[in-house]
């Protein structure tokens, strides 16, 4: 069927920001589909609230809308523009839940929008968890025993009817949000009564827990002609009862037999037949391992997180084919764009093994809970691929950055088999590492099974990994041992450890003996017909696929690894972005990455993808077929800037700032030397190793002190000191996690944060902008809502900053990107870090000054000056709108964790709010941020001491002048009556069951929680409980009370009902 001539102008409504459960999957999606439809010669108009990511460039749509994600936006925006159709499939469930919200109320209807792609109907019987069942019962597929429930009260009458554990599954929620498996009627009421709140339609349903059997997954497509193909099936390491974006996942699946596989691969065909699906979609089945019984566990009738694994595991583009399908194309007049001569009716068959494991963020959140269940924790994800399943596993395990390169993991060394018995039981980020830890303490495979219920199949390859362990530690080193350890991909320096070699020795032996890497091509086909897209997967054993041409000059950038917090998406977008501007220089382009969800690892971004771990020894048998002419390190974030002293041990020449002046702005001796030079002042400190001179630093400095390791991004493991204690606490954290390098030692300065990226030549250097942070310093500039232009700093001290931000560039003799972050205390300025790299803020300042700094930073680097690409040294004129960076964060998913504001990041995303006034660009990014903005009720307050003072007052004054009733603790208590503001007391626990009410009628609940605790042990404190049980009901939370005064700015305007503006980007 070609192509429908009717779809002239598509809304694509976007995912929105990264938040656990959609993180940037959705960004190369439906940067994919933009294009694809764009090449269709369709006028695409997309709305995102998202800044970080390619999709809401300006160039990827006709029109980009950088707006708050939600119903009465983009209802404002069908009115402005009239698309005549809508895709909501690449957005994540954010899209599909407005797109269904549009449909219900007849607002498509009215205005005469067609949904393309999956429709709405379609969508509601696949998300409705009622429809799907009956749809289901009615087509002889299988479901688990269940009931859709309204009321808590029906959940409980069913569970003891069939008798608990009982899975609760919220209806149109994302990630498992707001499920969970409930083992009694408690755990049942909580987790329902939770999900209920969650779901777009308050409907949970609540099933017989199959916890144990296999999961298996299959990504489909469909057109409208009824053609279906199965584009991948993947297998869970983890059984059921783990969210499948926490579990480890192989691609093909491996332990299927045929029978199993056709099964379910008719099943899977029969449902997206019974839905009507066109495009994409991901089917969830459980597999009874004793039998061939399966039950459908839910179908996603959309793209997902699933789609972009199979996508990245085949080669198969499968948002690029969903968007065309949504124009009317069917699957066997599309050609397939990686062989160009097959069709994408022809089903990717794959001959080699792909491993997925999650990156999850429990470093950050020292003391949550690690148990992975059914509601998704993980951050992002790595991907590797092998030829052997042994392989993968192994190369997986070091693309995570946890300095961790085999199955082996210290704190579990000394646990004796009762221990390790006991704690195969917990479910949690370790599991694979006890289960490698309990085959070396000779405990059964069939043991082993019985409690975890992995597979056996698996569990034998782990074992092999250690059989191949124990012949390194106990063998002499031979040839022959030396392959097959390779083959299983164990690195040089586990090899080394093992044996008792240097690193340096395994090295030599492996080249002597020819035992190298050799490189397969990622081809949807097994090799049936050539590749023309250049994608690469390592190997040992067997011949090279790559054919290097070197009639170009060759430039590899390296890429910045999984999302995790602290180094998301921005990283991808200034890898993609010089990858892009080095393509339209003329140069040949080689990309190394190991994200499965990012636009950087797409099929068709770089001249050759080499999916493959960041490592020195990864990255070296990829320089030794490549031989570049150079790396870009710069835009990969700390990830790929820890690569540069490897990759010039191997003879590649840096591009950009020198190795030296990046190591300069990190040592700090080295550093304050340059500082001095400079003649710029920096808040007071010093270089410690152990606690006893930490405390001593610290004593002289005079508390409050930060501490903190060096060569660390996102803050990581940065705390501010308020005692003694406090300081011998921080340094054991910060020693079992970073101990190559030194900690720091800094006075604390309480003052306004600014923050400047620069473009710097041998010639000067050009400021798009200078972004000013609304909570003061000692908050992370990643968790801060950042504003442009600067509203509050002098223009002599603008001036100052330039200055500063010039001298530093020259001295560390910058070429390309540097980031620098002041401190403006008592009008005087202090520099408190240089990054001599790109920044997080890149994406966000390009767009708001429409200055392309990663593309004029990368002609920089390959010697073209600011000059000659036609702008101007010096700071760029100020825009007239004023854009906030609002921070966005995911922590009622990650039960315990900390929610207080601090010197480490913990946010997962951000978006932007855009608007001519700053009151309104804040209300727009509080909405963006998807907070509850209450209009009236009442606030729990809870006050440091340090925090009483008349600035507070006055925040607090402001909100009870807005109608707001206060309720405050003893200690807080005197406080208000000093300061003659009225509020009445109230204990923790009565808070607490406030709360709890929150969803009730009861006029005994919280609107709102200001509750500003002391740093030090924050979760031992009474204020904890309230802070969590606050966020995991929706309660907006401020820990900070400069975030509570850029809130009461939205909660006027929402109260005021004022009407906003929505523009696209110019």
């Amino acid at each position: 069927m070609p192509k429908n001539k009717d779809i002239k102008k598509v809304l694509v409504i976007g995912s929105g920001p990264i938040i656990i459960g959609q993180a940037a999957e959705f960004d190369y999606a439906g940067t994919q589909a933009c294009r694809a439809l764009k090449e269709e010669g369709v006028e695409v108009v997309l709305i995102n609230s998202n800044p970080a990511t390619i999709m809401t460039d300006k160039d990827i749509a006709d029109k980009v809308y950088i707006e708050p994600l939600t119903l009465p936006v983009v209802k404002n925006l069908i009115k402005k523009e009239k698309p005549d159709s809508i895709l909501p499939t690449l957005g994540g469930q954010n899209a599909l839940n407005i797109a269904m919200a549009l449909a219900d109320e007849g607002f498509l209807k009215e205005h005469h929008v067609e949904t393309i792609g999956t429709s709405t109907r379609t969508i509601k019987l696949a998300e409705d968890r009622l429809e799907f069942k009956t749809l289901m019962e009615t087509i002889n597929e299988p479901c688990a025993a269940s009931i859709v429930v309204n009321h808590v009260d029906d959940a409980i009458v069913f569970a003891d009817k069939i008798g608990y554990p009982v899975v609760v599954r919220p209806a149109y929620t994302l990630g498992g949000t707001g499920g969970g498996i409930a083992a009694n009627e408690k755990e049942l009421h909580d987790i329902c009564s939770n999900g209920l709140r969650l779901s777009r339609v308050n409907q949970c349903l609540i099933e017989r827990c199959i916890a144990g059997w296999k999961e298996i997954e299959y990504e489909v497509m469909r057109d409208s002609a009824g053609n279906c193909i199965t584009v991948c099936n993947m297998e869970n390491l983890d059984p059921v009862g783990v969210h499948t974006g926490d579990s480890i996942v192989v691609a093909p699946s491996q332990t299927l037999s045929d029978k199993e596989y056709q099964m379910l691969r008719s099943s899977a065909f029969n449902i997206i037949t019974a839905l009507d699906i066109q495009g994409g979609c991901n089917v969830q089945y459980a597999l009874n391992p004793d039998s061939f019984e399966y039950c459908v566990i839910e179908v996603n009738p959309r793209v997902s997180r699933s789609s972009a694994l199979a996508s990245k595991a085949t080669g198969y583009p499968i948002a690029k084919l969903a968007a065309k399908i949504a124009l009317g194309y069917t699957l066997d007049e599309i050609v397939n764009v990686v062989t160009k001569k097959t069709f994408a009716s022809y089903e990717p068959t794959l001959d080699y093994i792909v491993c997925k494991i999650p990156k999850w963020p429990f470093d950050k959140f020292v003391g949550a809970s690690r148990e992975l269940g059914t509601q998704m924790k993980a951050t992002g994800e790595v991907m590797s691929i092998c030829n052997n399943f042994e392989g993968a596993l192994m190369k997986a395990i070091r693309s995570l950055e946890q300095n961790v390169y085999d199955l082996f993991i210290p704190e579990l060394e000394n646990l004796q088999k009762e221990e390790l018995i006991h704690k195969l039981k917990d479910v949690d980020d370790q599991r694979i590492f006890v289960v490698a830890q309990a085959l070396r303490k000779e405990i059964a495979a069939k043991d082993i099974h019985e409690i975890t219920k992995i597979d056996l199949w698996f569990i034998d390859k782990i074992q092999h990994l250690i059989e191949v362990e124990q012949q390194l530690k106990t063998q002499e080193l031979t040839v022959e041992l030396l392959k097959l350890a390779k083959r299983l991909e164990f690195p040089d320096r586990v090899i080394a450890k093992y044996t008792g070699k240097s690193e340096k020795e395994i090295h030599e032996m492996r080249k002597t003996q020819h035992i190298t890497a050799a490189y397969k091509t990622v081809d949807t086909c097994a090799a049936e017909f050539d590749a023309s897209t250049p994608y690469y997967y390592s190997v040992h054993g067997g011949y090279n696929e790559v054919n290097p041409q070197n009639d170009k000059k060759k430039i590899m950038v390296l890429g910045s690894g999984p999302i995790r917090i602290g180094q998301g998406i921005e990283f991808d977008y200034c890898s993609v972005h010089c990858v892009w501007a080095l393509k339209a220089a003329g140069y040949e382009t080689i990309i190394v990455n190991n994200n499965p969800e990012t636009v950087s690892t797409d099929f068709d971004i770089a001249d050759r993808l080499y999916f493959e771990p960041l490592t020195p020894e990864d990255i070296e048998s990829i320089i030794d077929i490549e031989k570049p002419d150079g790396a870009i390190v710069q835009f990969g974030g700390q990830t790929a800037i820890q690569l540069t002293k490897a990759l010039m041990e191997m003879g590649v020449k840096i591009l950009g700032t020198s190795a030296a002046d990046v190591d300069a702005a990190e040592d700090r001796e080295r550093f304050d030397e340059i500082l001095e030079k400079c003649g710029i002042d920096r808040p007071k400190g010093s270089t410690v190793f152990t606690i006893e001179e930490a405390i001593e630093t610290a004593q002289r400095l005079g508390y409050p002190v930060l501490v903190r390791p060096s060569y660390v991004l996102g803050g990581a493991g940065m705390e501010i000191a308020l005692n003694d204690g406090d300081v011998k606490k921080f340094m054991g954290i910060i020693n079992r996690q970073y101990q190559e390098h030194p900690i720091l030692i800094d006075k604390y300065l309480a003052g306004k944060e600014v923050e400047v990226d620069a473009i710097c030549d041998e010639n000067g250097i050009l400021i798009p902008g200078i972004m000013e942070h609304v909570e003061r310093a000692g908050v992370h500039s990643g968790d801060s809502i950042s504003v442009y232009p600067t509203q509050k700093i002098k223009s002599e001290i603008k001036e100052i900053i330039v200055d500063y931000t010039k001298r530093l560039a020259e001295a560390l003799h910058v070429i390309g990107l540097i980031n620098i972050q002041f401190i403006v205390y008592e009008d005087q300025v202090y520099v408190i870090e240089v990054n001599p790299r790109s920044s997080r803020t890149i994406p966000y300042i390009s767009k708001v000054t429409d200055i392309p700094v990663v593309d004029i930073a990368t002609h920089v680097i390959m010697g073209k000056s600011i000059k000659d690409q036609g702008y101007k040294y010096g700071l760029a004129p100020e825009k007239d709108t004023i854009a906030i960076k609002m921070p966005v964060f995911s922590f009622e998913k990650i039960k315990g964790a900390e929610i207080s504001l601090g010197p480490e990041m913990k946010s997962t995303g951000e978006v932007l709010g855009i608007d001519k006034e700053l009151d309104k660009a804040l209300y727009k990014g509080f909405l963006g941020a998807g907070m509850n903005i209450p209009t009236e009720g009442n606030i729990f307050v809870t006050l440091k001491d340090s925090e009483q003072n008349q600035y507070t007052a006055d925040i607090l004054s402001d909100y009870i002048d807005a109608g707001f009733k206060m309720y405050v603790t003893d200690n807080t208590m005197d406080f208000f009556k000093a300061h003659d503001l009225p509020a009445e007391e109230m204990d923790y626990d009565t808070a607490q069951k406030w709360i709890m009410n929150h969803s009730t009628d009861s006029e005994e609940k919280l609107a709102m929680v200001i509750n500003l605790p002391t740093v030090a042990n924050r979760k031992n404190t009474d204020s904890f409980p309230v802070r969590r049980k606050a966020i995991e009901r929706g309660i907006s939370v401020m820990t900070c009370m400069d975030t509570a005064w850029a809130f009461l700015k939205a909660i006027r305007l929402k109260q005021n009902d004022t009407k906003l503006e929505y523009k696209a980007l110019d």
